[in-house]
């Protein structure tokens, strides 16, 4: 007897991993990788996250589960977050810890919409967003997005939309780093919490800014659900762990789905997470170096022509226009890959019509690698002649 495969598993593909495979097949083989495909910092977790992960597990104690909530004490930390940067009083009751961004996602969804709820997301846009609506059984409304709006949605595109239930923000944006501007965000919370849309606000880049500082939608809203973690700005990609601030009737619905699908979050890291906010200094530091590298990669790729790109406000992504290059994105990452052990992502994980002339690359590394990457780009695309 054949078994079928589920509908909601017919998803597309995470291209920015499977760029990511075919990097790490070449690296197994010997060849020399510059990784600016994924969206990971180079710089490890703070030293007195770190110091604190070492004594704990030094104990040799047993690291038992927490409460499917989290570490109260972590989430105190969170508040105390939230206060010192935004001047907004946050209860640590509505601080829900998860297992990454991802996670959180996941929670939010099922907890706040029931399956054929229409949720709008922008396009250029994060590609996960869609595939977990999809995989969930809800239904993606896309909002093609444009540069003269930074790649934002704006008022009136979601008013054309019609009736929706909820609606994803992103700001600073992936792929294109863009931010809102302050009053556009703030009368689109506005706008649907009058309506009755949902606002899911994914603030996981906050505080990877260079000009200005992102404005979050705390005390903002009175019924959106704010997505944020420890693995950008803290460099803690790998520690899986993020948090949700979500209004009074989400705390339960969401506690019991934690209990049943994640039992609580890794205890280890929420334990040393603690400590992260200790280490700010360190991740100004780093910022700055992905200020440096932004502007590296921006002046090699005026020298091949590449121009038209969106405006990385914030995040650490350049998403470029290689229109005059070629309509292949896919192809010209793979033979990029191929030629010079330079992965980036093709654009068509963000964008499956104008993504074909697009392409993405994560500028988090190292000055060094940023250097080399950008000195074989421009040579290997010179001597293609595209």
């Amino acid at each position: 007897m054949n078994f079928e495969n589920s509908k909601r598993s017919s998803i597309q593909p995470f291209y920015a991993m499977e760029m990511l495979r075919e990097a790490n097949n070449l690296e197994q083989n010997g060849h020399e990788i510059i990784h600016l495909e994924i969206g990971e910092p180079s710089a490890g977790a703070p030293l007195a996250v770190i110091d604190q992960a070492k004594k704990i597990l030094m104990e040799k104690k047993p690291i038992p589960y927490t409460d499917a909530l989290g570490l109260f004490r972590l989430r105190e930390k969170i508040s105390i977050f939230y206060s010192s940067s935004f001047n907004v009083k946050i209860d640590p009751k509505n601080i829900i810890i998860t297992s990454g961004t991802s996670g959180g996602f996941v929670l939010s969804l099922l907890s706040a919409f029931d399956s054929g709820d229409k949720i709008a997301l922008s396009i250029p846009g994060y590609p996960a967003y869609k595939n977990i609506l999809l995989s969930l059984g809800l239904v993606p409304v896309e909002i093609k997005t444009k540069k003269i709006d930074k790649y934002q949605p704006t008022l009136m595109q979601i008013k054309e939309l019609g009736n929706i239930d909820g609606i994803i923000l992103s700001s600073p944006s992936n792929p294109t780093g863009s931010m809102f501007e302050d009053s556009v965000l703030l009368e689109i919370v506005k706008y649907c919490d009058n309506k009755g849309i949902r606002v899911l606000s994914d603030e996981i880049y906050h505080g990877i800014t260079y000009e200005k500082n992102a404005l979050s939608i705390a005390g903002k809203s009175q019924n959106g659900i704010i997505l944020n973690g420890f693995s950008k700005y803290f460099c803690m990609t790998g520690w899986r762990i993020g948090w949700l601030v979500v209004p009074d009737q989400l705390i339960k619905p969401i506690e019991k789905l934690s209990q049943n699908l994640f039992i609580s979050t890794n205890s280890l890291s929420q334990m040393s997470a603690i400590y992260a906010f200790e280490g700010e200094s360190e991740m100004k530091d780093i910022i700055n170096n992905y200020k440096i590298n932004r502007n590296t990669l921006i002046n090699g790729l005026k020298d091949i022509d590449i121009l038209n790109i969106a405006p990385c406000d914030g995040a650490f992504y350049i998403y470029a226009d290689i229109g005059h290059l070629t309509d292949n994105s896919m192809q010209f990452c793979l033979d990029l890959l191929r030629g010079t052990g330079v992965a980036i992502t093709p654009g068509i994980d963000f964008d499956s019509v104008d993504g074909k002339s697009f392409v993405r690359f994560s500028y988090a590394c190292d000055k060094n690698s940023i250097n080399k990457a950008t000195e074989k780009l421009i040579n290997w695309v010179k001597s293609k002649k595209y």
